[in-house]
């Protein structure tokens, strides 16, 4: 599951890019540029947070009440 959310977080991350250079050199118009960017940010915000977590150890001493 690990590597399937990682492979999202990718495309996603293509989905951002790509149309942005492909706009720039004038092969795609700018709404269909907007909308896969749309996209591939929903999928990146989506898939990366559940793959890249971690988890902070909490020290009880150094915690003040």
């Amino acid at each position: 599951m690990n590597n399937t959310l990682k492979i999202a977080s990718l495309i996603g991350l293509a989905l951002v890019t790509i149309p942005s250079v492909i706009f720039f050199a004038g092969g795609m118009n700018h709404s269909a540029v907007k909308t896969t960017a749309l996209i591939g940010t929903i999928i990146w915000f989506a898939s990366t947070p559940l793959w890249m977590g971690r988890e902070i150890p909490v020290d009880a001493d150094n915690v003040e009440i």
